[in-house]
C-alpha cells in the first residue's frame, strides 16, 4: 500500500483527530451503558462454567498475547526495530492481550458494571500503546516514545472515570468512547503515512478484523439466532484475537526501511 501523505504530516494528522475527538466528547450529552447491556445472547453453561461461550473464547486473547511476547523475548525480534525502545509499546500490547483474556473471562462469569472495569481496562492498554506505536513508526519516533506513556494512562483513567460515574449513579462513557474512537480513527489514519518499516497492509487487516470484532458485538443475539450455535459476542473475541495474531505477524514479517527518516 502506497502512503498518501508524507509522515511529517502525520504529527498534524494524529494531532488534529485527538482535538477533533476531544471537542466532540465534550458536547455530546452523557451517555451510559443501557440496563440490558449485560445480557448476552449465549448464556449456556458447560463443565460448570456460565457463559461459557463468552468466557472460554477469551483463551484466545491469551494465547495471541504470550505468543507475541514470547516473539519478543526472542534473538529473532531484535532485526525488527531500528530502536530498541520500540518493543515497550508492543510489549504493552501483548501484555495487554493477556490481561484482557483474564479480564473478560472475570468479566463473563457474572456480567455486571464492576467487573466491566476489569473487562475494558486491559484492552486500552492495547488500544492506546499501539497508537503510540504507529506514531513512532509513521510521524516522529521520539514522540511516540514521549506519548507511550501518556496515552497508556489516558485509555486506563478513561475506564476508571466510567466505573466512579457508575458508582455515583451517573454512569458517563464519553471519555472511554473518545478514547476507542480517538484509537480507531488513529489506526485508519496511520494507513495514510509512511512508514519506517513494511506491513501497511498488515495493519490494514488488523483493523479490519477488529471492524468485524465490533459489528458481531452488536450483532450479538442476531448471529446466536442463526441455530443457536455461536453468538456475536463469541465471535467478537475471537476476530479481536485475530486482530491482535495478525499485530504479531506484521511484526515477523516486516522489513525496516532504514532509508527512511528516522527522528
Amino acid at each position: 500500500m502506497r502512503p498518501l501523505l508524507p509522515r511529517l504530516a502525520g504529527i498534524w494528522l494524529f494531532l488534529f483527530l485527538a482535538l477533533g475527538v476531544a471537542v466532540a466528547a465534550l458536547f455530546v450529552p452523557r451517555v451510559d451503558l443501557p440496563p440490558s447491556y449485560h445480557q448476552f445472547a449465549d448464556q449456556r453453561g458447560f463443565l460448570g462454567i456460565p457463559n461459557f461461550g463468552d468466557v472460554a473464547s477469551n483463551l484466545a486473547f491469551f494465547v495471541a498475547g504470550v505468543w507475541g511476547l514470547v516473539f519478543l523475548a526472542g534473538k529473532s525480534s531484535s532485526e525488527k526495530f531500528l530502536h530498541v525502545q520500540e518493543r515497550w509499546a508492543y510489549f504493552l500490547i501483548f501484555l495487554g492481550l493477556v490481561l484482557t483474556a483474564f479480564g473478560s473471562a472475570y468479566y463473563h462469569l457474572a456480567p455486571d458494571n464492576a467487573r466491566l472495569v476489569w473487562d475494558r481496562l486491559p484492552m486500552t492498554v492495547v488500544f492506546m500503546p499501539l497508537v503510540a506505536a504507529m506514531i513512532g513508526e509513521r510521524a516522529n519516533f521520539k514522540l511516540g516514545l514521549w506519548l507511550l506513556p501518556i496515552l497508556t494512562v489516558i485509555g486506563i483513567a478513561s475506564v476508571i472515570q466510567w466505573g466512579e460515574t457508575v458508582q455515583h449513579g451517573a454512569g458517563d462513557l464519553r471519555f472511554y468512547g473518545a478514547v476507542q474512537i480517538y484509537a480507531m480513527l488513529a489506526l485508519v489514519g496511520a494507513l495514510l503515512l509512511r512508514s519506517r518499516y513494511t506491513g501497511t497492509a498488515d495493519l490494514a487487516w488488523v483493523i479490519v478484523f477488529y471492524t468485524i470484532a465490533k459489528v458481531a458485538e452488536l450483532a450479538d443475539k442476531q448471529i446466536f439466532s442463526f441455530g443457536h450455535i455461536v453468538s456475536g459476542h463469541t465471535i467478537k473475541h475471537l476476530f479481536a484475537a485475530a486482530s491482535g495474531c495478525w499485530i504479531l505477524r506484521m511484526l515477523q514479517k516486516r522489513i525496516p526501511l532504514p532509508d527512511h527518516e528516522t527522528r
